[in-house]
């Protein structure tokens, strides 16, 4: 076994796991072999494209086979900044870098550690904390039975709801994404009961203001509720019913693009408005970037209906972000936050810029961002993103947890996923790590059911996704993962985000495929129970809301830890193995009751093959 001078996740050699406030005082020490003969130690330590600075360390203590070097130090200002050690002997100067899991080996070479410093007064929102998200697809989800009003001609309407999305281009229309299926901001509100018994506290609406696609992505208008949907008074209505419900809305933002068929860029003439590409005088010419006027545009990904805003313009800035802007509209209306639609396509100071608007409006809005990614190193835009700082999103979209329960329950490798868990909680701020969006899936990603039972839509066609089903086996087994995906999404650091019918076992590969109707005529009684359960779980264990996360174990397929606060605490055992195990619980778990029902004594739990179990003391 390998010395280990230094580990970050070692209360011995960090005074705090994780990261910090800046100012805050925190104790690095180095433990170094006796025989060395160790004259100095340094912390090597830098902002992010900074010069790095060398602060010695104090020798203080000796067992007479190690001694122990510290030094207290806080961490200036705000920023992402990266450390090494260096230390002195009668051989020359030696170094000590990160290897994995935190632990740090003597090496010339190698990466250093991350220390992610945020303002000491970065708040994120209670209300959000230790609730549920429910993500819908506004089109897709609940059709009131009301007459629509005021809907374009071109509208493609679906007969049944129980009807495939249309996965041919619409040659009439030369376009994807055209056909709809009517459900709306009213059948949302007649359905806030059945979200309330899952026990949700948020709903995050795909986009819902005006525009030619069923997605809505393509933003024809910012300050209009699409026809289809209702209207700004239903939007009013089913903001204030569901808050008596103790259930908030957010929106999707989806600022970097508008659609080309849209009254800023009106490049099909829709509009009644002199748009960018009608003519260069038009109030929204600068809003977009021109190479040559009107037909060569910066557009998103290159897809020409998706014109690329200039988010540093002013006009544009301050019509979204402004006072009576954009977001002040909407977030008067009712509306508790929004969802940044490609945050690392938009520049820092927009961020900032719409924080403030929505904190304006509500001083506890709330505002995620789509990242894929690590997102407290993320690179984009033309440098190091400084999401956690305290001045730009409250959270991100978690897609890392996403990928590590995924990569667990089908590969059984449980120390790669307690090591994706525990990166994660070190690196981001607390604050953030409490409000981050734990989904499963998205609109943006394949069913769930259908990822577990084995399905995958890379490398092939819609013809082939529109025909690909699970066998029968394969759908127990992945309804059976499932119950074990959504145990540890509901447990981890974060808000559980459940997309629309994965409580109704609803498969789908890639859009559109895992955008149809939501089967409200296929109950499915024994999974929704275990999603209600879960609900009910995370209201009663104020760990849940903001506890810390502690590792018990991870090997053998299996992976549990624990979840603590001052008030209670849970531990969760999942186990992958094909077979059923005996789990012998740590002395500390001697005598807690496992609240998911199976088999157990004071001193051990019997867990089927696949699945998870919390156990906890009431």
């Amino acid at each position: 076994m390998l010395f280990v001078p230094f580990n970050s996740r070692d209360l011995r050699h960090k005074s705090h796991f994780g990261s910090s406030a800046a100012g805050e005082s925190l104790w690095l020490s180095v433990c170094m072999p006796r025989d060395m003969k160790c004259s100095g130690v340094y912390l090597v330590c830098g902002r992010d494209g900074c010069e790095k600075d060398y602060i010695k360390l104090d020798w203080k203590s000796t067992d007479g086979l190690t001694e122990w070097w510290s030094t207290e130090y806080a961490f200036p200002e705000p920023g992402l900044y990266f450390y090494h050690f260096e230390y002195d002997t009668s051989w020359g100067r030696g170094r000590i870098f990160l290897h994995s899991a935190g632990k740090g080996y003597f090496s010339e070479t190698g990466r250093e550690w991350q220390q992610t410093v945020y303002d000491e007064n970065f708040e994120t929102p209670l209300w959000f904390q230790g609730g549920v998200m429910y993500q819908i697809f506004p089109d897709r989800f609940y059709f009131s039975g009301e007459k629509k009003k005021n809907v374009p001609s071109d509208r493609v309407m679906h007969k049944s709801f129980d009807e495939v999305p249309e996965w041919h281009e619409n040659k009439e229309l030369h376009r994807w994404n055209a056909d709809f299926f009517g459900g709306d901001l009213k059948g949302i509100q007649m359905k806030l009961p059945y979200l309330k018994e899952l026990g949700v506290t948020c709903i995050y609406l795909n986009p819902i203001f005006e525009s030619n696609s069923n997605h809505r992505y393509n933003t024809g208008d910012y300050e209009k509720i699409d026809p289809l949907l209702g209207d700004e008074k239903d939007f009013k209505n089913l903001c204030s019913e569901a808050e008596k419900e103790g259930i908030r809305i957010i929106l999707d933002g989806v600022f970097s693009h508008t659609g080309a068929d849209s009254i800023y860029f009106n490049k099909y003439n829709r509009y009644d408005s002199v748009g960018a590409y009608n003519s260069q005088s038009s109030p929204y010419y600068g809003w977009y970037n021109f190479r040559n006027w009107n037909e060569d545009y910066d557009s998103w990904w290159g897809v020409k209906s998706l014109p690329e805003t200039n988010e540093e313009n002013e006009s544009f800035s301050e019509f979204i972000t402004g006072e009576k802007g954009v977001i002040e509209k909407w977030m008067n209306a009712g509306a508790y936050g929004f969802r940044l639609d490609v945050a690392d396509e938009l520049p820092d100071c927009f961020i900032v810029k719409i924080r403030n608007a929505v904190k304006r409006a509500k001083k506890d809005g709330l505002l995620l961002g789509e990242v894929w990614e690590d997102a407290s190193v993320k690179i984009s835009h033309g440098g190091r993103r400084r999401y956690f700082m305290g001045d730009e999103l409250d959270s991100v979209m978690n897609y890392p947890f996403r990928a590590a329960i995924i990569n667990f329950l089908k590969n059984g490798i449980a120390e790669d996923f307690m090591e994706a868990v525990v990166t994660i909680c070190e690196n981001y701020p607390p604050q953030a790590l409490n409000c981050l969006m734990n989904h499963l899936g998205t609109h943006d990603t394949e069913r769930i059911l259908s990822v577990l039972g084995g399905l995958d839509g890379e490398n092939h066609d819609r013809e082939w996704q529109f025909n690909a089903r699970l066998s029968h086996e394969q759908r127990e087994k992945a309804a059976r993962l499932l119950k074990a995906a959504a145990v540890l999404q509901y447990t981890l650091p974060g808000v559980p985000s459940i997309y629309y019918g994965d409580e109704m076992l609803t498969e789908g590969l890639k859009d559109p495929f895992n955008r149809t109707f939501f089967p409200w005529n296929k109950e499915q009684p024994e999974i929704r129970k275990h999603f209600v359960f879960l609900g009910q779980t995370r209201k009663k264990y104020r760990c849940l809301k903001n506890g810390r996360f502690v590792p018990v174990s991870a090997m053998l397929g299996c992976a549990a830890y624990e979840r603590v606060s001052a008030a209670d605490r849970i531990l969760v055992i999942a186990n992958k193995n094909p077979h059923g195990i005996t789990y012998y619980l740590p002395e500390s778990w001697h005598g807690a009751k496992c609240i998911t029902g199976e088999s157990f004594t004071d001193y051990s739990v019997d867990i089927p093959a696949e699945t998870a179990v919390i156990l906890a003391f009431d």
